[in-house]
Formats: structure tokens, sequence, C-alpha cells
């Protein structure tokens, strides 16, 4: 088995790391965290680099982004590939999901347990698709894009680059939604949303402008 990586020990790493275990091809040989301390453990694996030493980067095949904040994601693997530019970003695909024939999923993205993604949707890169979300036919989904677990999406709605679906969050089918942008939990979607964008509500409206970057998970 080939040595791998998670770059990230929070929460969001854990379920990461459930599914690198239950996929069974590649050998987890640790975390690196740049606020952690080395040899640390999170989840039974130890801290193997932080800001004070990225070294452990060049002696595994690749890995995975565990971080939720999508634009901190971003700039992680601007970072790692300063460090190594030959680092594999890794996909993994929870086996309790679902993904139909024509799907394409790009480097470095995370499909969750329960998750469906339905014929010929595009799935970017250093994606996360969370726990029970729903994607129907023909979506486009763009690179550093979340989708909240429960989230429900409709066939061929386009959405941009860093933008972040809520928890339980409905789209319509045909939607297109800008790049940027936040959507509030619990939202139903029913028109166009633009980019850098906050919005919620039912039916989900903008409320206000949203910066590049802007921190939007507590």
């Amino acid at each position: 088995m080939k040595d791998i990586v998670v770059f990230g020990a929070g929460g969001h790493a854990k379920v990461i790391i459930d599914i690198i275990e239950k996929q069974n091809e590649y050998k987890l040989v640790g975390l690196i965290d740049p606020y952690k301390e080395k040899n640390e453990e999170h989840f039974g694996y130890p801290i193997l680099g932080n800001d004070k030493d990225y070294s452990i980067l060049n002696r595994v095949y690749g890995g995975i982004i565990a971080i939720g904040d999508n634009w901190v994601r971003y700039k992680t693997s601007l970072l790692i590939i300063s460090k190594n530019k030959l680092f594999e970003f890794m996909s993994f695909i929870h086996p309790f999901s679902m993904i139909a024939r024509g799907v394409k999923i790009g480097k470095g993205s995370i499909i969750m347990p329960g998750a469906i993604i339905n014929s010929d949707t595009i799935i970017g890169s250093h994606c996360i698709i969370n726990t029970n979300t729903s994607i129907d036919h023909d979506c486009n989904i763009g690179n550093y894009v979340s989708l909240a677990p429960k989230a429900t999406i409709g066939g061929n709605v386009k959405i941009g680059d860093y933008s972040a679906i809520g928890l339980g969050t409905n789209i319509i089918q045909n939607i297109n939604i800008g790049k940027h942008t936040i959507i509030g939990a619990g939202s139903t979607v029913v028109r166009h949303i633009g980019s850098n964008i906050v919005a919620f509500g039912i039916p989900c409206k903008k409320k206000r402008a949203r910066k590049i970057g802007e921190k939007y998970l507590k």
C-alpha cells in the first residue's frame, strides 16, 4: 500500500479517516496540522508535520485536505503544492454512497456516507459532498465547493467555485449559483443566486454581499 497523509486534525478529519480506512487501499501514516505539536495523536494517528516542519509531504505518495472551510482548503492546497509539486491530491468515496454512471469526481474531493450523485454530474476538485446529500443528473459542481448534510440538488444545477450550501438546503432544477456564495441552512432555492452573496430563507433571497475568503464556519 502507498503511504498517504491527511492535512488537518479536526472533526472533519475523523470522517475522512473513517472513509480511508473503509476503502482499505492506502496506508494512512498520520496527519499534518499547522496548529498541532508533532507526535501528538488525533483519532489514533500521529501528527507528523506542522507549521515548523512539512518535510513529511516529500516522503508520502499523496493525501487529502480535511478542512471544512472552502477558502482555507484552497489556500492549504497552494501551501502543499509549494512544498511538493508532485503531491497527489486524492479523492475518497464512502462505500455506502451511490455514484451513477457518467459521474466525474475531481482530485481531492470527499464523498461521504449516504450521498447520492446521479448520472453525468461533474464534481470539481477539493469538494465536500457531505452525509446524505442528493445531487441529481447533469449538475456541475465547481472546485472547492461544499454541500452540507442533507442538501438536495435538482437536475441541471450549476454551483460556482468556493460556494457552500447549508444543512438541509433544497435547490430546484436548472438553478445557477455563483462563486464564493453561501446558502444558509434550511433554505429553498427557486431562483438564480449570484456570486459573492450570503443568501437564505424560504424562498432563498440575497441578504448581503460577501467578501472572498470571509469566514462562515465557526
